[in-house]
Protein backbone atom coordinates (compact mmCIF):
# COMPACT_ATOMS: atom_id res chain seq x y z
CA UNK A 1 0.00 0.00 0.00
CA UNK A 2 1.28 3.46 -0.86
CA UNK A 3 0.85 6.61 1.23
CA UNK A 4 1.18 10.35 0.88
CA UNK A 5 3.69 11.75 3.35
CA UNK A 6 4.13 15.40 4.26
CA UNK A 7 7.76 16.00 5.21
CA UNK A 8 8.48 18.81 7.69
CA UNK A 9 11.23 19.69 6.63
CA UNK A 10 13.82 18.22 4.25
CA UNK A 11 17.13 18.85 5.99
CA UNK A 12 19.93 16.30 5.59
CA UNK A 13 18.07 13.67 7.65
CA UNK A 14 14.59 14.52 6.39
CA UNK A 15 15.54 14.56 2.72
CA UNK A 16 17.26 11.18 3.08
CA UNK A 17 14.13 9.76 4.73
CA UNK A 18 12.05 11.27 1.93
CA UNK A 19 14.23 9.66 -0.73
CA UNK A 20 13.84 6.27 0.98
CA UNK A 21 10.06 6.63 1.00
CA UNK A 22 10.01 7.79 -2.63
CA UNK A 23 12.02 4.72 -3.62
CA UNK A 24 9.23 2.57 -2.16
CA UNK A 25 6.63 4.30 -4.31
CA UNK A 26 5.20 6.69 -1.72
CA UNK A 27 4.37 10.29 -2.62
CA UNK A 28 6.38 12.71 -0.46
CA UNK A 29 5.34 16.35 -0.20
CA UNK A 30 7.27 19.27 1.21
CA UNK A 31 6.54 22.98 1.72
CA UNK A 32 9.06 25.39 0.11
CA UNK A 33 7.68 28.53 1.83
CA UNK A 34 10.50 30.31 3.64
CA UNK A 35 13.01 27.53 3.00
CA UNK A 36 16.59 28.07 1.88
CA UNK A 37 18.05 27.30 -1.53
CA UNK A 38 19.98 24.45 0.10
CA UNK A 39 16.72 22.91 1.31
CA UNK A 40 15.18 23.34 -2.12
CA UNK A 41 18.09 21.53 -3.75
CA UNK A 42 17.81 18.69 -1.23
CA UNK A 43 14.09 18.33 -1.90
CA UNK A 44 14.55 18.34 -5.66
CA UNK A 45 17.36 15.80 -5.46
CA UNK A 46 15.17 13.52 -3.33
CA UNK A 47 12.29 13.80 -5.80
CA UNK A 48 9.88 15.49 -3.40
CA UNK A 49 6.78 17.35 -4.61
CA UNK A 50 6.39 20.98 -3.53
CA UNK A 51 3.09 21.98 -1.97
CA UNK A 52 1.75 24.87 0.12
CA UNK A 53 1.39 23.94 3.78
CA UNK A 54 -2.44 23.88 3.96
CA UNK A 55 -2.63 21.54 0.98
CA UNK A 56 0.28 19.46 2.27
CA UNK A 57 -1.56 18.91 5.55
CA UNK A 58 -4.89 18.08 3.91
CA UNK A 59 -3.36 15.68 1.36
CA UNK A 60 -1.07 13.74 3.68
CA UNK A 61 -1.80 10.41 5.32
CA UNK A 62 1.28 10.93 7.50
CA UNK A 63 3.09 14.10 8.57
CA UNK A 64 6.74 13.42 9.41
CA UNK A 65 8.37 16.17 11.47
CA UNK A 66 12.17 16.04 11.10
CA UNK A 67 13.41 19.53 11.80
CA UNK A 68 15.89 21.23 14.15
CA UNK A 69 14.66 20.36 17.69
CA UNK A 70 14.24 24.01 18.64
CA UNK A 71 11.58 24.37 15.94
CA UNK A 72 9.56 21.24 16.75
CA UNK A 73 6.74 22.96 18.62
CA UNK A 74 6.55 25.86 16.19
CA UNK A 75 6.24 23.36 13.32
CA UNK A 76 3.41 21.58 15.11
CA UNK A 77 1.73 24.92 15.82
CA UNK A 78 1.80 25.78 12.10
CA UNK A 79 0.13 22.46 11.31
CA UNK A 80 -2.46 23.01 14.07
CA UNK A 81 -3.56 26.29 12.46
CA UNK A 82 -5.41 24.29 9.83
CA UNK A 83 -7.70 22.72 12.40
CA UNK A 84 -9.55 19.75 11.00
CA UNK A 85 -7.84 19.96 7.59
CA UNK A 86 -5.60 17.09 8.57
CA UNK A 87 -8.06 15.18 10.74
CA UNK A 88 -7.02 11.54 10.97
CA UNK A 89 -3.56 12.22 9.60
CA UNK A 90 -0.85 10.60 11.73
CA UNK A 91 1.67 13.14 13.02
CA UNK A 92 5.11 11.62 13.64
CA UNK A 93 7.16 13.81 15.98
CA UNK A 94 10.65 12.52 15.19
CA UNK A 95 12.83 15.27 16.66
CA UNK A 96 15.24 15.05 19.59
CA UNK A 97 13.00 16.77 22.14
CA UNK A 98 12.01 16.34 25.77
CA UNK A 99 9.08 13.94 26.36
CA UNK A 100 7.11 16.81 27.92
CA UNK A 101 7.44 18.71 24.63
CA UNK A 102 6.02 15.74 22.72
CA UNK A 103 3.03 15.75 25.10
CA UNK A 104 2.55 19.49 24.45
CA UNK A 105 2.60 18.82 20.72
CA UNK A 106 0.05 16.02 21.12
CA UNK A 107 -2.17 18.34 23.20
CA UNK A 108 -1.98 20.95 20.48
CA UNK A 109 -2.74 18.56 17.61
CA UNK A 110 -6.04 17.31 19.01
CA UNK A 111 -7.40 16.32 15.59
CA UNK A 112 -4.45 14.02 14.83
CA UNK A 113 -3.01 10.93 16.48
CA UNK A 114 0.60 11.73 17.44
CA UNK A 115 3.42 9.20 17.39
CA UNK A 116 6.58 9.87 19.38
CA UNK A 117 9.62 8.91 17.30
CA UNK A 118 13.39 9.22 17.45
CA UNK A 119 16.13 8.56 14.94
CA UNK A 120 19.35 6.95 16.12
CA UNK A 121 22.08 6.76 13.51
CA UNK A 122 23.21 8.63 10.42
CA UNK A 123 20.96 9.57 7.48
CA UNK A 124 20.08 6.53 5.33
CA UNK A 125 22.49 7.18 2.48
CA UNK A 126 25.48 5.23 1.22
CA UNK A 127 24.33 1.99 2.82
CA UNK A 128 23.80 3.47 6.29
CA UNK A 129 20.75 2.18 8.13
CA UNK A 130 19.46 4.26 11.05
CA UNK A 131 16.76 3.05 13.42
CA UNK A 132 13.50 4.92 13.86
CA UNK A 133 12.21 4.22 17.38
CA UNK A 134 8.46 4.59 17.82
CA UNK A 135 6.14 4.88 20.81
CA UNK A 136 2.43 5.54 20.89
CA UNK A 137 -0.87 3.81 20.06
CA UNK A 138 -0.07 0.33 18.75
CA UNK A 139 -2.18 0.42 15.59
CA UNK A 140 -0.62 3.73 14.53
CA UNK A 141 2.98 2.75 15.31
CA UNK A 142 2.48 -0.44 13.31
CA UNK A 143 1.30 1.66 10.39
CA UNK A 144 4.45 3.82 10.54
CA UNK A 145 6.62 0.69 10.74
CA UNK A 146 4.82 -0.61 7.64
CA UNK A 147 5.54 2.69 5.90
CA UNK A 148 9.29 2.09 6.13
CA UNK A 149 9.21 -1.61 5.29
CA UNK A 150 11.78 -2.40 2.63
CA UNK A 151 13.73 0.83 3.15
CA UNK A 152 17.14 1.35 4.75
CA UNK A 153 15.35 2.81 7.78
CA UNK A 154 14.88 0.16 10.46
CA UNK A 155 11.94 0.59 12.85
CA UNK A 156 11.55 -0.52 16.46
CA UNK A 157 8.39 -0.07 18.52
CA UNK A 158 9.11 0.67 22.19
CA UNK A 159 5.60 0.69 23.61
CA UNK A 160 2.26 2.49 23.75
CA UNK A 161 3.34 5.54 25.79
CA UNK A 162 4.24 8.83 24.15
CA UNK A 163 7.59 10.02 25.47
CA UNK A 164 9.46 6.71 25.44
CA UNK A 165 11.14 7.29 22.08
CA UNK A 166 12.15 10.84 22.96
CA UNK A 167 13.51 9.77 26.34
CA UNK A 168 15.59 7.05 24.69
CA UNK A 169 17.00 9.49 22.14
CA UNK A 170 17.98 12.12 24.72
CA UNK A 171 19.42 9.51 27.09
CA UNK A 172 21.61 8.19 24.28
CA UNK A 173 22.50 11.68 23.05
CA UNK A 174 23.50 12.75 26.55
CA UNK A 175 26.23 10.11 26.44
CA UNK A 176 27.14 10.10 22.75
CA UNK A 177 27.38 13.82 22.10
CA UNK A 178 28.97 14.78 25.41
CA UNK A 179 31.50 11.98 24.87
CA UNK A 180 32.44 13.59 21.56
CA UNK A 181 32.96 16.93 23.28
CA UNK A 182 35.02 15.34 26.05
CA UNK A 183 37.11 13.54 23.45
CA UNK A 184 37.86 16.86 21.78
CA UNK A 185 39.00 18.61 24.94
CA UNK A 186 40.96 15.58 26.19
CA UNK A 187 42.79 15.31 22.89
CA UNK A 188 43.39 19.06 22.92
CA UNK A 189 44.96 18.89 26.37
CA UNK A 190 47.20 15.96 25.40
CA UNK A 191 48.20 17.71 22.20
CA UNK A 192 49.14 20.84 24.14
CA UNK A 193 51.59 18.81 26.19
CA UNK A 194 52.90 16.78 23.24
CA UNK A 195 51.39 13.44 24.29
CA UNK A 196 48.45 13.16 21.86
CA UNK A 197 49.83 10.05 20.13
CA UNK A 198 50.29 8.29 23.45
CA UNK A 199 46.71 9.20 24.44
CA UNK A 200 45.41 7.53 21.28
CA UNK A 201 47.43 4.38 22.01
CA UNK A 202 45.78 4.14 25.43
CA UNK A 203 42.32 4.80 23.98
CA UNK A 204 42.76 2.19 21.23
CA UNK A 205 43.06 -0.54 23.87
CA UNK A 206 39.36 -0.11 24.70
CA UNK A 207 36.82 -1.24 22.10
CA UNK A 208 33.71 -1.42 24.29
CA UNK A 209 31.44 1.48 25.18
CA UNK A 210 31.32 2.53 28.82
CA UNK A 211 27.58 2.93 28.37
CA UNK A 212 26.97 -0.82 28.28
CA UNK A 213 28.94 -1.37 31.50
CA UNK A 214 26.08 -0.57 33.87
CA UNK A 215 27.59 -2.81 36.54
CA UNK A 216 30.30 -0.18 36.93
CA UNK A 217 27.86 2.51 38.12
CA UNK A 218 28.02 1.36 41.79
CA UNK A 219 31.82 1.18 41.56
CA UNK A 220 31.89 4.78 40.33
CA UNK A 221 29.72 5.78 43.29
CA UNK A 222 32.05 4.05 45.76
CA UNK A 223 35.13 5.67 44.23
CA UNK A 224 33.66 9.12 43.68
CA UNK A 225 35.51 10.58 46.67
CA UNK A 226 38.79 9.81 44.90
CA UNK A 227 37.72 10.58 41.36
CA UNK A 228 36.29 14.03 42.13
CA UNK A 229 39.60 15.69 43.09
CA UNK A 230 41.29 14.05 40.09
CA UNK A 231 38.73 15.60 37.76
CA UNK A 232 39.18 18.98 39.43
CA UNK A 233 42.88 18.75 38.52
CA UNK A 234 41.91 17.62 35.02
CA UNK A 235 39.70 20.71 34.75
CA UNK A 236 42.66 22.88 35.77
CA UNK A 237 44.80 21.18 33.12
CA UNK A 238 42.21 22.02 30.46
CA UNK A 239 42.03 25.62 31.63
CA UNK A 240 45.83 25.90 31.53
CA UNK A 241 45.69 24.66 27.91
CA UNK A 242 43.12 27.32 27.04
CA UNK A 243 40.34 24.74 26.69
CA UNK A 244 36.84 24.72 28.25
CA UNK A 245 36.80 23.16 31.71
CA UNK A 246 33.09 23.42 32.52
CA UNK A 247 32.15 19.85 31.56
CA UNK A 248 34.94 18.45 33.70
CA UNK A 249 33.93 20.57 36.70
CA UNK A 250 30.32 19.50 36.20
CA UNK A 251 31.43 15.85 36.26
CA UNK A 252 33.33 16.51 39.50
CA UNK A 253 30.21 18.11 40.98
CA UNK A 254 28.16 15.07 39.97
CA UNK A 255 30.65 12.77 41.67
CA UNK A 256 30.38 14.91 44.81
CA UNK A 257 26.76 13.78 45.12
CA UNK A 258 28.13 10.33 45.97
CA UNK A 259 30.42 11.62 48.73
CA UNK A 260 28.25 9.98 51.35
CA UNK A 261 28.62 6.58 49.69
CA UNK A 262 32.38 6.24 50.10
CA UNK A 263 33.43 2.59 49.71
CA UNK A 264 29.83 1.37 50.08
CA UNK A 265 28.56 -1.71 48.26
CA UNK A 266 25.54 -0.35 46.41
CA UNK A 267 23.53 -1.89 43.61
CA UNK A 268 22.72 0.06 40.45
CA UNK A 269 19.33 1.25 41.69
CA UNK A 270 20.79 2.48 44.99
CA UNK A 271 23.63 4.31 43.22
CA UNK A 272 21.21 6.09 40.90
CA UNK A 273 18.86 6.92 43.76
CA UNK A 274 21.75 8.59 45.59
CA UNK A 275 22.16 10.89 42.60
CA UNK A 276 18.45 11.62 42.42
CA UNK A 277 18.05 12.43 46.11
CA UNK A 278 20.93 14.90 46.02
CA UNK A 279 19.52 16.31 42.80
CA UNK A 280 16.16 16.89 44.49
CA UNK A 281 17.89 18.78 47.29
CA UNK A 282 19.70 20.95 44.75
CA UNK A 283 16.50 21.59 42.82
CA UNK A 284 13.61 21.61 45.31
CA UNK A 285 11.13 22.70 42.66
Amino acid sequence: MTYTIGLLHPGSMGSAFGAQLRARGHLVLWCPDGRSDTTRRRAEHAGLEAEALPELVSRSDVLLSLCPPAGAEETAAQVAEFGMAGAGTIYVEANAVLPARVHRIADRLTSMPVIDAAVVGSPPVGGKSPTLYLSGPGEKTDRIAELFAGTDVQTHVLGDSIGQASALKLAYSSYQKVSRVLAAVAYGAADTYGVADELLVIAAKRTRSYLVETDYIPKAAARAWRWGPELEDAAALLADAGLPDSLMRAAAATLARWDGNRDERLDIAEALEALRVEGDLDNPS
